[in-house]
Order: structure tokens, then C-alpha cells, then sequence
């Protein structure tokens, strides 16, 4: 069986592949700070800088989306605000930034999949 902090890396990575396969620019991964961890900084093809939190669980478990509780999200825009104060360079005037969850839940081989965009 599969361990959980090794499922979160697997779902990280699946997660990855799919947003590049929607035209997302990878920037960084697993950017940690004191605050906390962002898992994934992207690009996407409107040039908006996304912040994508990735939570992955097993089927028959509880929802993965339903593991984002009110303080994971102050967190989690804490650190988002944190990195696009650090990186202007990558934040669109037009468009600015915005934060997503992705919620993965293994079903055998594959994943299914819900993409919550702007969550914050």
C-alpha cells in the first residue's frame, strides 16, 4: 500500500502534468517558508500567476477538498501573498494572481479530478 506522505508526492506530480496540459508554465514547486508551503506556482495561458494547493486522498476517504479548513486557507494566502510580493516580476498588472486547489482522489489507477480556481 501506498504511504501517505508517497500518494501526496504521486498527486503533486499528476497534478503537475495536468496543468501543463491545460497551457499552465510550471514556475516552482514545494516553495516553503516559515508560514507554510505552496505546492505548485504557475503561469497560466492568460499570464494570471497561480498558486495551486494540491490535495490528494483515496477513494472511500473524505473528500480532498473538504481537507482545506478555514486556517489552511489564511495559510495558504498568507504564503501566496508572501511569494507574488517577492515576485512582481511574474504578477500581470491586468491580471494579477489567484489561488486554485486541485483536489485529487485515487480511484485504482487513475485520479479523478476537480480543479477549484481562484478559491481565495
Amino acid at each position: 500500500m501506498i504511504e501517505r506522505s508517497e500518494l501526496g508526492k504521486i498527486g503533486e506530480n499528476f497534478a503537475e502534468d495536468y496543468l501543463k496540459g491545460k497551457g499552465y508554465r510550471i514556475i516552482e514547486r514545494n516553495f516553503r517558508q516559515k508560514l507554510g508551503e505552496l505546492d505548485v506556482v504557475a503561469v497560466a495561458s492568460d499570464k494570471t500567476l497561480v498558486f495551486i494547493e494540491v490535495k490528494t486522498m483515496r477513494e472511500g476517504e473524505l473528500r480532498p477538498e473538504d481537507q482545506m479548513s478555514f486556517s489552511k486557507m489564511k495559510k495558504f494566502k498568507r504564503v501566496a501573498s508572501l511569494y507574488a510580493g517577492f515576485r512582481h516580476d511574474l504578477v500581470d498588472d491586468g491580471k494579477g494572481w489567484r489561488m486554485d486547489v486541485i483536489a485529487l482522489t485515487k480511484t485504482g489507477n487513475s485520479f479523478l479530478v476537480n480543479h477549484y480556481e481562484n478559491v481565495g
